[in-house]
């Protein structure tokens, strides 16, 4: 009995994505949650002059410097003031550490692999094809899949990471 618990919970992990989903500009958007460590509310955010337009700026988490990115600027959509509800997900892309800011963090959820689609050819008309893993249904609603390794491009991490150890050497 406990075995079969086990294999249905195991065939459960394998045929889901675990995501944590979050709101940009009226969309629901949602990540892989292994690439997420952790949801904080928004603190101060330090400016940095002449930075890429998407960077919000600099924050120090328990001590470590980290670059925030606006998701909204990012992915073209219009940016938005941060609100009580706003939120930075520290996530990890290539071996670099940065938070993404986003409007707010709606859940964490299991969706099957049976209701993820390729994006149709609307989405891609509005966000960087490249960026998409696929589109999942739950009930009524969409959720967009953002691949998040895409979404910052490899020169956009090495400069990230100047930009990190820069403020970090001040």
């Amino acid at each position: 009995m406990f075995e079969e618990t086990l294999e249905e919970n195991s065939k459960l992990q394998e045929e889901s994505l675990h995501l944590v989903t979050f709101e940009l500009s009226g969309e629901e958007f949602g990540v892989d949650i292994m690439q997420v460590s952790e949801v904080i509310p928004v603190p101060r955010i330090t400016r940095i002059p002449q930075a890429p337009e998407c960077v919000k700026g600099l924050i120090n988490l328990r001590g470590k410097i980290l670059v925030v990115i606006d998701l909204n600027k990012r992915l073209g959509f219009q940016p938005k003031d941060t609100d009580s509800l706003s939120r930075i997900l520290i996530v990890e892309v290539k071996d670099t550490v940065t938070g993404m800011l986003v409007n707010s963090v709606k859940e964490v959820m299991h969706l099957p692999l049976s209701s993820i689609e390729p994006p149709p050819e609307i989405i891609k008309s509005k966000i960087n094809s490249e960026y998409l893993t696929g589109v999942g249904k739950v009930g009524d609603r969409l959720l967009i899949i953002l691949n998040l390794a895409k979404v910052l491009g490899e020169e956009e991490i090495e400069e990230l990471n100047e930009l990190s150890s820069a403020k970090e050497n001040i």
